[in-house]
């Protein structure tokens, strides 16, 4: 590593360097070679520094030791090249590499590599393991490494690659016999296509889908919602007005006895009163109708979504249901009429659920008497659920949800669904219900209760805001409130109409009014009867006009209308999208085949080693010496001293293996050649231990004084106990 900058480099030129080593030695998949000179300390290889930070446990880090040929005279890096010195798990290997002569020469790397084999097997101290060092033993060890990291990450690789396989195996196998031109295919996919469509449509209406919607309502959940919340809630909008209901029913008495007094009740007004309430039900019976048809063509389009491959067959097929759909459409609104009409045609006064004229002079008695006594049965409960008080969390800041209990008597509300807290209960008498507009930071819906005296609700409040989270929730209280006797606020009633009424009403003699209220009850008892007939036969005449017709005309007649649209090439043409999407499913199935295969071929083609036993690593601790400052003991520099002695018998081979100066490089962990028995020439050397490799030791060569040698300072203790 660079320490200092030179030329044009940055100050910070040994950061930049470092920085850019961690950004791969982190990774736990890399291999580290710790590279270190043989002619310089090793105990200061940044190299093996590094390693330790990123690699505390060794397990990968490989040891190059290089420029074992420039040593000085005398020495070698056997004890480190053995792992003797400063071990690794994975220990050292040597390498000689080109010279700057040889480069200059233009030594080829043949002849480079033959010359560090020569090297190797010329050397006294590296002869013995010539064939674990140079540069293609490091070669053959990374490629080792490597095919071991391959093998070990071949399991998981082959789960993965087999999931995904089996993931588009289903798919792939529709399009390997694939020919996009064969017109046998195209009509095969659009029987299919067809098929799959009234499948799902009718699914989706009945509610029998394998693809069940769990965040909103969709298909026949939505059409039932209309039949039975929406649809009753527009007609109890669309009801009379009790004020306006009397002052029309007083008029028409009046109106019928002319210029006569008249003793009796005249049934002409009950009858009048009723066929203008009747035909006020035309408009939410259509509204109705509408809705329905909008979920259609709503369920029409979602079922048409699988048909996105085929672009012209989703649109064509879209537009031949829509149409027969609006042709359905005037053949139900016509009968909804019909419906209407017969309602208008006769009245039926000796229905077994009318009370009569003789019951009806009776209602208002039994009704005070009754409303006097208290209702002392168990009251029903019509709904349950949290609403969120709305105005009144403004003034206590911010809104507040809680457990409301509806009933027909009264709306109670709780700290908690367990009902045991009660914070107020409202009676539902004189209440009505209005519709809020949410706030623009709000996105929740809101409706409110106000009193139709113009007395307050709650505490100091005119109204009460209630929320919920969706339209649907708001809808179905609605709907909850109307069966308690809550009608929504009637639209365009103007404030002059009401006063005048009630003016008008309080100059009523006593006679008209008891008409009034008889022909009243008379017109409530007749209505409910129309309102329950007719909430009956509409769903079923539009179950029977729309719906079972459509099912009906998708199972037999979808087919025909396709093929006489044209051409069915055109009409079976593929989208570009699913052309690619076609040619690259296929392209990942063939390759992931392929991997799959030669992952086999690799588990048979190749073995794993395992990895080297660990290692005594404490030598790893000295590095934490201030920087500049030598440890206390002797350089573990892995050079041996020549001895001054005289040279080794002639019989001997190579240098004198002798024992080294008491101060020299054994220090390091290697264990010293022996020396004769007896006491340590120098009382703070090591002890005599058994030598590593006794048949190495040439007998009879005398143990020199324990003097330190000329260019290190003598240790007083080993560093290393190895």
């Amino acid at each position: 590593m660079t320490k200092v900058p030179v030329g044009d480099q940055p100050p910070d030129i040994e950061f930049q360097i470092r920085d850019m080593l961690m950004q791969f030695v982190t990774k736990e998949n890399c291999l580290i070679l710790a590279v270190s000179p043989a002619n310089s300390d090793l105990a200061n290889s940044d190299a093996l520094k590094i390693a330790k930070e990123v690699d505390p446990q060794g397990q990968r880090t490989i040891g190059v030791i290089t420029k074992l040929d420039l040593m000085d005279e005398g020495t070698d890096a056997r004890d480190v090249l053995e792992n003797k010195l400063l071990p690794l798990r994975r220990g050292y290997i040597g390498v000689v590499n080109r010279s700057q002569k040889d480069i200059d020469g233009k030594k080829d790397i043949q002849a480079a590599l033959a010359a560090e084999r020569k090297f190797f097997l010329s050397h006294p101290a590296y002869r013995h393991m010539a064939d674990r060092m140079g540069t293609p033993y490091l070669q053959k060890v990374l490629n080792q490494q490597l095919t071991n990291h391959i093998r070990d990450t071949l399991p998981g690789l082959r789960n993965k690659l087999q999931s995904q396989l089996l993931s588009i195996e289903k798919e792939v196998e529709e399009y390997k016999n694939f020919r996009p031109d064969d017109p046998a295919r195209k009509t095969k996919a659009l029987l299919q296509m067809v098929q799959q469509f009234a499948v799902d449509f009718e699914k989706r209406i009945e509610g029998s889908g394998d693809q069940i919607d769990t965040y909103e309502l969709s298909g026949g959940a939505r059409i039932n919602r209309i039949f039975h919340e929406r649809f009753p809630f527009e007609l109890v909008k669309m009801e009379f007005d009790e004020k306006e209901l009397r002052r029309e029913i007083s008029y028409a008495i009046k109106n019928i006895h002319g210029i006569r007094t008249g003793l009796f009740t005249p049934d002409m007004a009950f009858e009048t009163i009723v066929k203008k309430q009747v035909k006020k039900i035309k408009e939410p019976c259509l509204k109705c109708v509408d809705m329905v048809i909008s979920e259609l063509i709503n369920t029409v389009r979602q079922c048409t979504k699988k048909l996105s491959q085929y672009p012209h067959l989703r649109e064509e097929m879209e537009r031949i249901v829509t149409t027969h759909i609006r042709e359905r459409e005037g053949r139900t609104k016509d009968q909804v009429m019909l419906l209407i009409d017969i309602e208008l045609a006769y009245m039926n006064t000796n229905h077994e659920d009318f009370i009569g004229f003789a019951n009806a002079q009776q209602r208002s008695s039994q009704m005070s008497k009754k409303k006097a006594a208290g209702n002392q049965d168990e009251i029903l409960v019509i709904r349950k659920g949290w609403l969120t008080i709305n105005n009144i969390g403004i003034m206590k800041g911010g809104s507040k949800e809680y457990w409301f209990v509806l009933t027909a008597e009264n709306l109670s509300w709780y700290k908690d669904d367990e009902e045991k807290e009660k914070k107020y209960m409202l009676p539902v008498d004189n209440l009505k219900l209005r519709d809020v507009e949410k706030g623009f930071m709000s996105s929740k819906h809101i409706f409110a209760l106000f009193n139709t005296e113009q007395r307050n609700v709650y505490k100091d409040y005119r109204q009460l805001e209630l929320a919920c989270e969706t339209q649907e929730e708001v809808d179905s209280w609605k709907a909850s409130f109307l069966r308690a006797g809550v009608y929504p606020e009637r639209v365009g009633a103007s404030e002059a109409e009401e006063n005048g009424s009630d003016s008008f009403m309080h100059s009523m003699d006593p006679q008209l009014e008891r008409q009034v209220e008889t022909i009243r009850n008379l017109v409530d008892s007749y209505m409910a009867i129309v309102n329950k007939t007719i909430r009956d036969l509409m769903p079923k005449t539009i179950m029977h006009l729309m719906i079972n017709n459509t099912k009906d005309f998708i199972h037999s007649e979808l087919l025909a209308n396709l093929y006489s649209c044209g051409d069915q090439n055109t009409l079976m043409e593929e989208s570009a999208e699913q052309a690619q999407r076609r040619d690259e499913m296929l392209r990942m199935y063939h390759a992931l085949k392929e991997a799959l295969n030669i992952i086999g071929d690799i588990n048979t083609s190749t073995i794993s080693t395992p990895m080297p036993p660990p290692v005594d690593d404490s030598w790893l601790q000295v590095q934490s010496v201030p920087s500049g400052r030598r440890s206390p003991t002797s350089s573990p520099t892995p050079q041996r001293r020549a001895p001054a002695v005289p040279p080794a018998r002639p019989g001997s081979r190579g240098p004198a293996p002798g024992p080294p100066p008491a101060g020299g490089s054994t220090l390091g962990g290697a264990p010293p050649v022996p020396s004769r028995p007896g006491a340590s020439p120098d009382p703070f050397g090591p002890p005599p231990q058994v030598p590593s490799r006794p048949n190495r030791a040439p007998p009879g060569v005398p143990s020199r004084p324990g003097k330190a040698s000329p260019s290190r300072p003598e240790s007083p203790k080993p560093p290393f106990d190895m």
